[in-house]
């Protein structure tokens, strides 16, 4: 019942509808990530590297064995290393966006607490409880 009250909670503060949104933004972000990685980063690199497709980049450890008919006995395994690096550097832009995102909101956040700061304003309740605090520190 305990677990219930708690879920409805956590519901009705906003904080479920928040986390669907940042994973839907997150997921559309993801795509732009890929694309850009995909189609005009990695295309770059490979004409740097002397023309080099990454998605072609593979060691072959088995070869694929056909029989007479032309059917496949053996399956061919590789390892799809350039997919790897395609991977990694989605990776890499996702991680750096995402701290850029959270320094930013960390200096904004510190910029709002700061209440001798005066390039932001402060409410007015927050102004008058404030010079209420400095009033009773006077008193004493």
């Amino acid at each position: 019942m305990q677990l219930i009250k708690e879920f409805k909670e956590f519901a009705i503060k906003g904080n479920m509808f928040d986390m669907a949104i940042g994973i839907i933004i997150g997921t559309a972000f993801n795509s732009i990530v890929s694309s850009l990685v995909n189609d005009i980063i990695l295309p770059f690199f490979g004409v740097l590297a002397g023309n080099v497709k990454f998605e072609n980049l593979k060691w072959v450890l088995e070869p694929e064995i056909t029989d007479v008919a032309g059917n496949i006995t053996q399956e061919l395994v590789t390892v799809n290393y350039g997919n790897f690096i395609q991977v990694s550097l989605d990776f890499l832009i996702i991680a750096i966006t995402v701290f850029l995102v959270i320094k930013l909101f960390n200096q904004l956040r510190r910029k709002g607490e700061n209440e001798k700061d005066p390039t932001v304003s402060t409410p007015k309740n927050i102004e008058l409880l404030s010079e209420i605090r400095d009033l009773l520190k006077e008193k004493k």
